[in-house]
C-alpha cells in the first residue's frame, strides 16, 4: 500500500498554491490552516502524510515567497539526538554531528537522549542485553537474524509503539525540540509516531531525520518511510531503503558515515599520503607522536575493550616483521584493557620470537569467527605454513644466524584522543570490522586488515572493504602477521590500497549531513512561523469552524 501511494503521489503530485500568506486557501493542495478548518475542533488528529513530503515544503516556501538560500543559515535550533550506548558507534556519530551543529549554527543547543532508559521492560534492558549478546556471538547472530525478518520486525514496531509511545512522547515534549535526529536502529518507529502526534497537537511540523551509523549492512529496524530524510553511507543500504522499506527516493541522501572532525582536518593536511607532501606530513606526525619517523608503523586496534584476540595478533605481527628483517613500530590501542597494555610493556619479546611466550587470557570472546565463504574467497594466505613452535624456532634461528633480524618496537596505548593522527602516521591498520573505524581509516587513505566481525550488521563491512579494494579479511593470527609483513615489503600494493581508501572515504560527511539537516529545519521553522501567523489571523476573524482553538494558537 505504501508503494502504491508513493507511485500515485509521483504520478499525480499536488498542485502548488501561488497565494500570499494573508490569502485563504481554497486549493486541492491542503495546507495546515485548511486542515484545521476541515477538522475544525482540535489538533488531535495527525496531518495527512503528504504534509511531510519535501515537495510540500518547497511549495510552502514558494507560497510565502521564501527560498532555502534566503533563509538565515545561522538561526539557532534545539536539536534532540536519539541514541543509546549499545556499542560505541552510535554515541560517537551523535557527538560528531553535535560538534558540527555547534560550529555551523552558533547558539544551537542539543541533547542526547536514550528513549529506552526509563521505558518499560524489556526495552529498558537494551544496554545490558546488548552487552550480553555481543559477548556471545552465536546468541547475537540468532537474535539479529530472527528480528530482521519482515513479520517479526513489524510485530516489534507495533509492540514497542503500543508499550512506549506515550512515555516517549512525554520525554520529547519535555525538551520541545525543533528537530529530532535518530542515530539508533531501534529509535525510529515509536519516536516518529510520538513526534508526529506532538506536531499535530502543536500545529507545527517537527522534522525527524535518521542517520544510519552502519556501513554496508543494516537491520531493517533502521528504515521507516515516515522520516523526513534518511542518510546512508553505501549503495547497498540505499537499495534496502528503496525496495524493502519503500522510502521515497527524495527522502534518501547518500553520504558517508559521520566521523569525528579531526579526520576531516587531518585528511585536508595529508591530501594524498602517496605524494611527497603526504609522506612529509606523515613523518612530521610520527615525530609529534613520539614515533620513529624512519620506520613504518602498524596500528592494531581491538575496540574500546581491547578485545578480539589482540594479544595473539600482536605476537604474530611482531614475529613476522622481526623474522623478515623489517624495521617497524607496532602501536597497539588497548582501550580499557589496562592489563594488556601493562603486559605489552613488560613482555619478553625474545620469548615471543622463539615461541616460548605463554599467552594469557587478555581478551573476551566477543568476536565472530571467520565466515567459511569469506575464508574461501578472501583470506590472504601467509608465507609461513601453520604456527608450530618448531617452525618458529627454525625461522628465528635462520634470521639470527643471517643477521636479518628486524628492529621492531611495540608500544601499548590506552584510550587515545589523537586517533586521527595515529591513523595518519600508520602504514596499515589491523582491526575488527566496525563501521566507524573503517570509515575513519578510509578518510585518511589507510589500508585495513580486518580480523573479526560481529554477525549481522558488521558482516557486510567485510565485503565492503574487499570490494572497494583497500583491505582484506583474515582471522588467523599467524596469517595476519605474514600479511602485514607482505604489505610493508610491497610498497606498490600499499599505495594502490591507499588510493582506493581515499576514493572511498568521506571525511566531511558529518558536516554535510548537519548542513542539510540545518537548512531543511530552518525552512520548516520559517514555514511553521508563517503558518502560526496565518492561523492566528484566521482565529482572530472569529471563524466558527476554528472556534475553541484560538487561545491555544495565540499562546
Amino acid at each position: 500500500r505504501r508503494e502504491e501511494s508513493a507511485i500515485k503521489l509521483e504520478e499525480h503530485p499536488p498542485k502548488p498554491v501561488p497565494v500570499s500568506p494573508s490569502s485563504s486557501v481554497g486549493s486541492e493542495y491542503t495546507s495546515l490552516d485548511s486542515i484545521l478548518k476541515i477538522e475544525g475542533k482540535s489538533f488531535t488528529q495527525p496531518p495527512p502524510t503528504f504534509l511531510f513530503d519535501p515537495r510540500y515544503l518547497e511549495d510552502q516556501l514558494r507560497r510565502y515567497q521564501l527560498s532555502r538560500t534566503s533563509l538565515d543559515k545561522t538561526r539557532p535550533m534545539k536539536v534532540l539526538f536519539l541514541s543509546s550506548d549499545t556499542g560505541g558507534g552510535h554515541r560517537a556519530s551523535a557527538e560528531s554531528l553535535a560538534n558540527q551543529l555547534i560550529m555551523q549554527f552558533p547558539g544551537s543547543t542539543y541533547e542526547l537522549m536514550d528513549v529506552w532508559g526509563d521505558a518499560v521492560w524489556p526495552y529498558n534492558q537494551s544496554v545490558e542485553s546488548y552487552k550480553h549478546l555481543s559477548a556471545n556471538p552465536s546468541q547475537w547472530r540468532l537474535f539479529y537474524h530472527f528480528t530482521n525478518v519482515t513479520g517479526v520486525s513489524s510485530v516489534l514496531r507495533w509492540h514497542s509503539t503500543l508499550m512506549t509511545e506515550r512515555r516517549i512522547r512525554k520525554r520529547l515534549e519535555s525538551y520541545d525540540p525543533d528537530v529530532i535526529c535518530s542515530v539508533h536502529p531501534t529509535m525510529q518507529h515509536a519516536p516518529i509516531k510520538a513526534c508526529r502526534k506532538i506536531g499535530a497537537a502543536k500545529g507545527k511540523h517537527v522534522p525527524f531525520f535518521t542517520v544510519v551509523t552502519d556501513l554496508a549492512s543494516a537491520h531493517r529496524m533502521w528504515f521507516d518511510n515516515n522520516v523526513d530524510k534518511i542518510y546512508l553511507a553505501s549503495d547497498s543500504l540505499y537499495k534496502v531503503a528503496r525496495h524493502s522499506a519503500a522510502i521515497p527516493e527524495q527522502n534518501i541522501v547518500k553520504t558517508g558515515l559521520p566521523i569525528r572532525r579531526d579526520f576531516a582536518v587531518q585528511a585536508q593536511k595529508l591530501v594524498d599520503r602517496n605524494s611527497p607532501q603526504g609522506s612529509a606530513y606523515q613523518r612530521e606526525t610520527k615525530q609529534n607522536l613520539g614515533i620513529d619517523p624512519e620506520k613504518p608503523m602498524v596500528l592494531l586496534m581491538g575496540g574500546g575493550e581491547g578485545v578480539g584476540g589482540l594479544s595473539s595478533i600482536v605476537n604474530e605481527v611482531f614475529s613476522s616483521l622481526t623474522l623478515d628483517g623489517i624495521d617497524a613500530t607496532i602501536c597497539v590501542v588497548c582501550g580499557r584493557n589496562e592489563q594488556l597494555r601493562m603486559d605489552l610493556r613488560e613482555r619478553d619479546w625474545d620469548a615471543v620470537l622463539w615461541g616460548e611466550h605463554k599467552e594469557d587470557n587478555f581478551c573476551s570472546p566477543t568476536e565472530q569467527p571467520i565466515h567459511p565463504k569469506l575464508l574461501e574467497d578472501h583470506q590472504s594466505v601467509g608465507r609461513r605454513d601453520g604456527g608450530s613452535e618448531e617452525k618458529k624456532d627454525d625461522d628465528a634461528s635462520v634470521a639470527i644466524r643471517n643477521g636479518n633480524r628486524g628492529d621492531v618496537t611495540v608500544i601499548g596505548l590506552g584510550f587515545i584522543s589523537k586517533m586521527a593522527e595515529y591513523m595518519v602516521a600508520a602504514h596499515a591498520l589491523v582491526t575488527k570490522a566496525g563501521p566507524g573505524t573503517i570509515s575513519e581509516a578510509a578518510a585518511v587513505g589507510l589500508p585495513v586488515l580486518l580480523t573479526s566481525f560481529l554477525p549481522g550488521q558488521e558482516a557486510g563491512n567485510v565485503d565492503f572493504v574487499i570490494k572497494k579494494g583497500f583491505g582484506v579479511f583474515c582471522d588467523n593470527p599467524v596469517k595476519v602477521g605474514s600479511t602485514v609483513s607482505e604489505w610493508l615489503r610491497d610498497s606498490a600494493q600499499l599505495r594502490k590500497m591507499s588510493s582506493r581508501a581515499m576514493e572511498t572515504g568521506h571525511p566531511n560527511a558529518a558536516g554535510e549531513i548537519i548542513a542539510d539537516i540545518g537548512a531543511t529545519t530552518n525552512a520548516w521553522l520559517e514555514v511553521n512561523d508563517r503558518h502560526r501567523q496565518f492561523i492566528a489571523q484566521q482565529c482572530s476573524s472569529s471563524s466558527p469552524k476554528v472556534d475553541g482553538i484560538s487561545e491555544f494558537v495565540v499562546e
